[in-house]
């Protein structure tokens, strides 16, 4: 059974195939409302979440189909000690495909291990989140128009962040694209994501403690939140929170088509003034989040057989 847990599990023709058909459903949405009519998606949400619970069921509400959810830890099973392997068997009869989002890394591959079903990883932990990084890629294609060539700068928590994993693996594949790695010593790149994804390809990176000293260079900036629930000491936290503060000043220096992105929520590492910016574009991922949600859950059922 075809599940989505990694980006990495995606070839660059099926990366390409679900950018087109999110493409299609936003220049014909009429053609594709009835495409899951009487499918059930069933989101398990072990974890807080607004955008990504929200859109993966405004996508499959919007395709015709219908949702079951748990939207915590404490309304499900999971409270009694019932663990995700049996959680997702017992779902697995009562909807067509899950969504399922775990504060353990690798919970995603134990639920696809178990399911009969397709399970989609909406964040397993610090490891991957591979629909946030559809909703980048298809912000990047819609904004830029390629992918090619491109400098992004990722910063803020690279050793945690999840989506900056993700959004590596993706990118790469892509020719001439080079990283500007922007954290504190304590938040770097892990060493694996370094040696194993971009200096196995021979990629091109710099890393870098400040960001005004590359704004110039950049032509995607990628904000991320220092995330406090990655830190087991609050005084770590508090201490490097707000090391990086976008704001209108910093942006004097950046290019006038540079497009500003972060996976939300933020907190403070982008000022609210920068939301009138026409580079800012983190709201437009969230919808585009939507839009490629739509195209993963049709092309994973459809080789399910169940379309």
């Amino acid at each position: 059974m075809r599940s989505a847990i990694d980006i990495i599990d995606f070839s660059t023709e099926e990366i390409e195939e679900l950018l087109a058909t999110a493409l299609d459903i936003i220049a014909d949405p009429d053609k594709y409302a009835d495409a899951c009519r009487r499918k059930k998606l069933a989101t398990l949400f072990f974890e807080p979440s607004t955008r990504t619970r929200l859109s993966f069921e405004a996508a499959m509400y919007e395709l015709g189909g219908n949702v079951i959810s748990v939207s915590s830890a404490a309304s499900s099973s999971a409270s009694k000690g019932e663990s995700v392997a049996d959680t997702v068997k017992v779902v697995s009869n009562y909807a067509d495909i899950i969504a399922m989002r775990h504060p353990k890394e690798g919970a995603a591959l134990v639920a696809a291990n178990n399911a009969t079903i397709p399970v989609i990883n909406a964040g397993d932990g610090g490891h991957c989140h591979p629909t946030q990084t559809m909703a980048d890629l298809l912000t990047i294609r819609r904004e830029k128009g390629a992918f090619e060539g491109l400098t992004i700068g990722l910063c803020g928590d690279l050793k945690f962040g999840r989506t900056v994993h993700s959004l590596i693996n993706a990118m790469v594949r892509y020719d001439n694209v080079k990283f500007v790695l922007i954290s504190p010593e304590e938040l770097k790149l892990p060493s694996y994501v370094k040696k194993d994804v971009l200096q196995a390809r021979k990629i091109p990176y710099v890393q870098t403690t400040s960001l005004e000293e590359v704004m110039p260079d950049l032509d995607v900036l990628y904000m991320t939140r220092v995330q406090q629930e990655r830190f087991f000491n609050e005084e770590d936290y508090l201490r490097l929170r707000d090391t990086y503060i976008l704001d209108t000043r910093k942006l004097e220096a950046a290019k006038k088509d540079m497009i500003i992105m972060h996976p939300l929520p933020r907190v403070n590492e982008i000022s609210v003034a920068v939301d009138d910016d026409p580079r800012a574009c983190y709201f437009k991922q969230t919808l585009n989040g939507k839009y490629m949600r739509m195209a993963l859950i049709l092309k994973l059922l459809k080789e399910a057989g169940t379309l």
